[in-house]
């Protein structure tokens, strides 16, 4: 039986439509947040203190020796919105190109449905509408911190996803993102002409050396079967074309499947950067800004949802993933409970676009699935 109708369906776009138009970056949440609340608390469902700007509600069960978490983020990214749709962002230079409007919305809408039928419901549900996915500081970090999921049995959320095909639910019976790391390092040497670089240290050969050593590190010290991921993004060095200047400073991005790779990582990231500098005689410093832990689903909790995806929509629906190197902090959540992270397949005509690109949409025909299996979870569990 689809609980998800079609009036409800409705609702639900025209919802994700009208938070499309008014995006707010990460931890500037505060005007969705009030729209938020506004929802929750016309279909009386209890307000729980979180730090704002995220939302945090409680639906009490009929029987509630159980609670199930569900959780939507609700922020945006610093995009200026490209193409021609009739519901383009209003804020100049923010936009939701990654699908958070539609998660807030079906978060919404499940709630609506499970308020309205609460006869039905026999754990407690928390929703938890969450600020700050996309930037430090997490704003699951923070929920958790709060301890705002101590008590709960089991947490679940979900991505519109543009890399799976429309049409299938995604899941993984363990990693399922990496973790996100800011890696920074600073290479100091020793400055001059750019016609005499005896007479100095060059800071810039010293790095373009560094460059090509981490890339070594993932192909010679990690094991083959662990993912993992070191890019350098950015360059910082130098002034003008005919001085050598006295530092320079790389950015980049660490990414892996496993705590203990990531540890290693940042350990020979710090040994071999270290002597390639001293080598050349500069001093080489290793800044990480740990973001992120990997997504991790629990094993038994991924089997319920694959166990409610089959019996719903039949196995030719669901799939399992392999791991992808992109970051969520969903993984908070997992640290401290049981639970499983679900991708919902958008690919196709009407998502052509990939995440974060300035013309990037969501296919709206999926959005019932998504309200559907929140319910559904709550429903079985």
């Amino acid at each position: 039986m689809t609980l998800c109708t079609s009036t409800l369906a409705q609702w639900t776009v025209n919802e994700r439509r009208y938070l499309h138009q008014y995006p707010e970056l990460s931890g500037e949440e505060y005007q969705t947040a009030a729209y938020i609340r506004k929802w929750l608390q016309q279909w009386q469902i209890e307000l729980i203190p979180c730090e704002s700007p995220s939302v945090v509600g409680l639906l009490r069960g009929t029987d509630g020796s159980k609670t199930i978490a569900l959780r939507a983020d609700i922020d945006a990214l610093p995009v200026n919105e490209e193409g021609d749709k009739a519901y383009l962002s209003k804020n100049p230079g923010v936009a939701h190109v990654c699908g958070h409007d539609g998660h807030t919305a079906i978060l919404l809408a499940a709630a609506k449905w499970l308020a309205e039928n609460r006869g039905e419901v026999r754990p407690n549900v928390l929703f938890l509408f969450q600020s700050s996915e996309e930037m430090l500081p997490s704003g699951a970090e923070a929920l958790v911190r709060q301890g705002v999921v101590d008590d709960v049995d089991a947490v679940f959320g979900l991505h519109l996803w543009q890399p799976l095909v429309k049409g299938k639910i995604g899941i993984s019976n363990g990693s399922m993102m990496a973790s996100s790391d800011d890696l920074r390092i600073v290479i100091t040497g020793y400055g001059g002409h750019g016609s005499m670089p005896h007479e100095t240290v060059d800071p810039i050969f010293v790095a373009s050396q560094v460059i090509t050593a981490v890339q070594g590190i993932v192909s010679r010290r990690i094991n083959p079967m662990e993912p993992a991921v070191i890019s350098i993004c950015r360059m910082e060095s130098g002034t003008t074309y005919n001085i050598i200047p006295n530092t320079a400073i790389l950015y980049g991005t660490i990414r892996v499947q496993s705590e203990k790779t990531r540890q290693l990582l940042v350990a020979e990231l710090k040994q071999t950067i270290e002597a390639i500098c001293s080598a050349w005689g500069a001093k080489g410093e290793v800044i990480v800004d740990w973001g992120t832990p990997p997504v991790v689903n629990d094993k038994e909790m991924s089997q319920y949802v694959a166990g409610v995806v089959a019996d719903h929509w039949g196995e030719d629906v669901l799939c399992y993933v392999e791991p992808v190197m992109g970051g969520e902090d969903f993984s908070y959540y997992l640290e401290r409970k049981p639970g499983s992270f679900i991708f919902i397949g958008m690919g196709g005509d009407k998502s052509a676009y990939p995440h974060h690109h300035p013309r990037f949409d969501i296919d709206e025909d999926v959005i019932p699935t998504g309200v559907e299996l929140f319910i559904q979870l709550v429903k079985q569990f």
